[in-house]
């Protein structure tokens, strides 16, 4: 009679033997060790289109650099420190910006309409809503004295305050809390189309002549475009 000799003890078997009881030991050795599943890297021929995977992988890597490379935007902070909101000396000529006052009569000739003519509650909540970029001004009544009868085109509309350049060349920073600006806007000419009657001289007034206040404006040009306004009384006389 042939006695096989017993087969040795794994390290894992004894050290599991030391920690558990027997029947425990063996069951965790059989689930955790023994029938533990070995997973293998598919040894499979490519499929058809792995050029087209290499090149979309390729493509997707190219991708990821340039949006690494691409700088971020400056903020609000930054471009103020570069100076990118402030007009260079050489530029602040009210020659220059004379073109920019003719945009803005044509677009505020747009905006109003019809209105212009008839003005009213429905003229007044277009002129809140407009942009001013471009318009002439000329303030009437300010807190600071020396301020009354600056005249000038809006080269900048900021939250708090209007940068007019004036007609001898000079750039004025003018707050509007406190202040009552004086806008005169053109009306349209007459049309020559003969199709349409044209409006007598005597009934189409020469111009449009409001007055803001500054502290009802007191917002960003964009941010009052979206803004809607209620009518109150105002304590400014």
């Amino acid at each position: 009679m042939k006695v096989r000799p017993r087969k040795k003890e794994g390290i894992g078997a004894a050290l599991l033997a030391k920690a558990h009881s027997a029947e425990d030991a063996s069951r965790i050795f059989t689930e955790k060790v023994q029938q533990r599943p070995l997973f293998l890297t598919p040894s499979s021929p490519p499929p058809s289109d792995a050029r087209a995977a290499r090149r979309r992988a390729q493509e997707k890597k190219k991708e990821q650099r340039k949006k690494a490379l691409k700088p971020k935007p400056l903020s609000a902070t930054q471009r103020r420190k570069l100076g990118l909101y402030d007009v260079p000396r050489e530029g602040q000529k009210y020659a220059v910006f004379e073109a920019l006052h003719t945009l803005w009569v044509g677009y505020i000739h747009e905006v109003l309409g019809s209105e212009i003519y008839t003005g009213g509650e429905g003229a007044a909540a277009k002129l809140a809503s407009a942009d001013f970029h471009g318009a002439e001004v000329e303030i009437v009544r300010s807190g600071c004295v020396s301020r009354v009868g600056i005249k000038g085109i809006v080269i900048k509309d900021s939250k708090f305050a209007f940068e007019v350049i004036t007609r001898k060349n000079r750039l004025k920073l003018v707050p509007k809390e406190g202040t009552v600006f004086r806008l005169e806007i053109p009306s349209p000419k007459q049309t020559d189309d003969k199709s349409q009657a044209p409006t007598p001289a005597k009934e189409q007034p020469e111009s449009m002549v409001v007055e803001i206040h500054g502290e009802q404006f007191q917002f960003r040009s964009d941010d009052r475009a979206s803004r809607k306004f209620r009518t109150h009384f105002s304590k400014i006389l």
